[in-house]
C-alpha cells in the first residue's frame, strides 16, 4: 500500500475476473486521478484460477497506487472484503464489484455524508431507500422477486429499514472498518447483511445513496446463492442474540 495514508481506498474483490478487471480498474483510476483527494486501488484476489493476479500486476506499470492482495485459496467474497477493509490505509474505505456495475463516481454522492461525520454509507438499488435510483439494465424478473422477498426476511431478522442490503458498493470510515470488520464471521454471501447488522448494533447510522446500476447478465449469483443468503441471515441473527460479535453498549 502507499506509504502516506490516502483519503480513499477502493477495494475490489475478485475471483476469476481477468476478462473484466482491466476495464474496471482503468475506469476507476481515470476518474479518481482528477479528483482533489489521494487514493489507492486495491484488488483482493480470492484464489483465482485464471490470470486475474498477473493481469492486475501488469496494470501496475500504468496505474499508480494499484495494489493486489493475493489469497492462495478461495474463501468467499466476505473474506476478501474483510481483508481489504482491515489491511488498506484509507481514511474512507469503499468496496465495489469487479464488474463495475456501480461506478466509482457514485462516491461523490457519499462524500458529503462523510464530510458531515457519517461512518457508514451504502448504495441502494431500491427507490424505497434513495430517490433517483435507476437500473439501466434490469435483473431478470425472478431475481427481482426473490430479492424483494429475501429483503423482507432480512429486515425482519437483522436490519430493519434497508431495502437493498446486497448492492456491492459500500463505504465506511477507517475507525468503522476496524470496529465492524474485526467482528465479522461470514466469509461468503451473507457478509453484507452481517456488516450492516453489526454496524446497526454498534449504533452507527447508515446513510444511503441512489445509484445508476447496470446489471451484468453474466452475474455469478444463482438461485442457490439466494438460498444461502437466507440461511446465513438466520446464523447472523443467532450470532447477534448470543453475543458472538462481542458488542457492548
Amino acid at each position: 500500500m502507499t506509504s502516506d495514508k490516502p483519503y480513499l481506498s477502493v477495494i475490489i474483490p475478485a475471483y476469476n475476473e481477468q476478462k473484466r478487471i482491466v476495464n474496471t480498474i482503468l475506469a476507476t483510476d481515470k476518474y479518481l486521478s482528477v479528483q482533489p483527494y489521494s487514493y489507492e486501488i486495491v484488488v483482493v484476489d480470492d484464489g483465482s484460477r485464471d490470470e486475474t493476479v498477473n493481469t492486475v500486476k501488469n496494470l501496475q506499470k500504468v496505474v499508480k497506487n494499484l495494489f493486489v492482495i493475493e489469497n492462495r485459496e478461495n474463501h468467499g467474497k466476505g473474506f476478501v472484503v474483510k481483508r481489504g477493509m482491515l489491511e488498506t490505509q484509507g481514511k474512507i474505505r469503499l468496496f465495489m464489484d469487479a464488474d463495475n456495475a456501480t461506478t466509482v463516481d457514485h462516491f461523490e454522492k457519499m462524500k458529503p455524508y462523510f464530510d458531515k461525520g457519517a461512518k457508514v454509507v451504502i448504495a441502494s438499488r431500491s427507490t424505497k431507500d434513495a430517490k433517483g435510483t435507476e437500473q439501466a439494465v434490469k435483473q431478470a424478473f425472478y431475481k427481482r422477486l426473490l430479492g424483494q422477498a429475501g429483503n423482507l426476511f432480512i429486515q425482519i431478522m437483522v436490519i430493519p429499514g434497508i431495502w437493498d442490503t446486497q448492492c456491492g458498493f459500500k463505504a465506511v470510515t477507517d475507525t468503522a472498518a476496524q470496529e465492524i470488520f474485526s467482528r465479522t464471521l461470514d466469509n461468503r454471501w451473507g457478509f453484507d447483511i452481517e456488516m450492516l447488522g453489526i454496524a446497526h448494533a454498534l449504533g452507527y447510522g447508515i446513510e444511503k445513496i441512489p445509484v445508476h446500476w447496470v446489471n451484468d447478465p453474466n452475474s455469478k449469483v444463482s438461485l442457490k446463492n439466494y438460498l444461502q443468503v437466507l440461511i446465513e441471515t438466520v446464523v447472523i441473527r443467532m450470532n447477534l442474540w448470543t453475543g458472538k460479535y462481542h458488542i457492548t453498549q
